[in-house]
């Protein structure tokens, strides 16, 4: 399990060639906890946004996705998303990071990316998407969804 506590929304723009330029703020999470080593690839989640990973958590991830049963379709499936449109990246020395143009198309991205800190990994969303994403969450009866996290999971929200 991952130590970081990444939090928090930044909006940021996308130059031309398809960088972005990290926060402050988890440029330096980053540089002190992977020396600027990441991982980004798509949400297997089937949310338009991507995932970034500080490299020791990806490294983590992956073994754990190793142990999985190839044998199984939906383990395939899910290799094929997460590992298979896997990046790695490292930020420049003014704290950008090249996003590739098929991750970037995927995801919508265009000339501003919203950035999600959320506990070990960075989402990368369109500000459209992110918008439908949260509609969509905002629009659900949670009542009953957050209830049943509590119990399952201990959790006091």
């Amino acid at each position: 399990m991952s130590d970081a506590k990444f939090s928090g929304i930044s909006s940021v723009a996308l130059d031309a060639k398809g960088r972005m330029a990290l926060p402050k703020r988890c440029r330096e999470d980053l540089q002190s906890r992977c020396d600027g080593k990441v991982v980004t690839t798509i949400s297997a989640g089937g949310e338009r946004c991507l995932l970034l990973y500080p490299w020791p958590d990806w490294d983590r991830l992956a073994g754990q996705l190793r142990q999985m049963s190839n044998l199984r379709p939906e383990v395939r499936r899910l290799h094929r998303v997460l590992i298979g449109h896997a990046v790695d990246g490292q930020l420049d020395a003014s704290g950008r990071l090249l996003l590739p143009l098929p991750l970037r198309e995927y995801a919508g991205l265009d000339r501003k990316v919203m950035v999600l800190g959320v506990l070990g990994r960075f989402e990368l969303w369109s500000e459209a998407n992110l918008e439908e994403e949260r509609a969509a969450f905002v629009g659900k009866d949670l009542a009953a969804e957050v209830a049943e996290l509590e119990g399952a999971n201990g959790l006091s929200i």
